[in-house]
């Protein structure tokens, strides 16, 4: 985490957690800066779709949200529009609520996307359930348990990200040939 008080206030939080014998989840921001623009497609291939797919494909997590996502559904089209100007010389949308992805292709700001990752089920925090029977039973995971799974997805989604990127950059050179 880039802030500090932030991170002491989390670690107290899951350090809570863990001696309840319980897990939580959260919520992981992506960047990618210097982006090139062109890449992905307006109909099939979609940059922030091929995203959300390789993303939603690691285990744990449970949503996808690129730029300002949800939130804009809230917005009107006059808040929510990427509207371009030029920033020095270099052409760039003046809020980059979406993410640096319009129309499915990306517009050379920098890309950002969260992902949501669900709590561990696997806790030692007694749970009730059923058996195979259909009869009512009590678990609870014995041993080591993961209060949070959060700090360990973080690489696995840049690295997502890193490869769907650079096959995107592949196709875009492959079509330009």
């Amino acid at each position: 985490m880039a802030d500090e008080k932030a991170f002491k206030e989390a670690l107290s939080k899951v350090e809570k957690i863990r001696n309840e014998g319980d897990s939580i989840g959260g919520i992981v921001e992506i960047r990618a800066i210097n982006m090139p623009v062109g890449l992905g497609s307006p109909v099939f291939n979609k940059l922030e779709a091929e995203l959300a797919k390789a993303c939603m494909s690691i285990g744990s997590t449970k949503g996808f949200e690129i730029g300002d996502g949800f939130d804009l559904a809230h917005q009107k089209g006059s808040e929510a529009n990427d509207r371009f100007v030029n920033k020095s010389g270099k052409i760039s949308t003046e809020k980059n609520n979406n993410g640096g992805i319009l129309g499915g292709i990306s517009t050379g700001d920098d890309l950002w996307f969260r992902v949501a990752i669900k709590p561990t089920s696997s806790i030692s925090h007694a749970q009730k359930s059923v058996n195979k029977s259909g009869e009512e039973v009590e678990l609870a995971v014995k041993g080591r348990h993961d209060p949070i799974i959060v700090p360990r997805v973080i690489p696995v989604l840049e690295a997502m990200t890193a490869i769907v990127l650079l096959d995107q950059i592949m196709m875009n050179k492959a079509v330009s040939l």
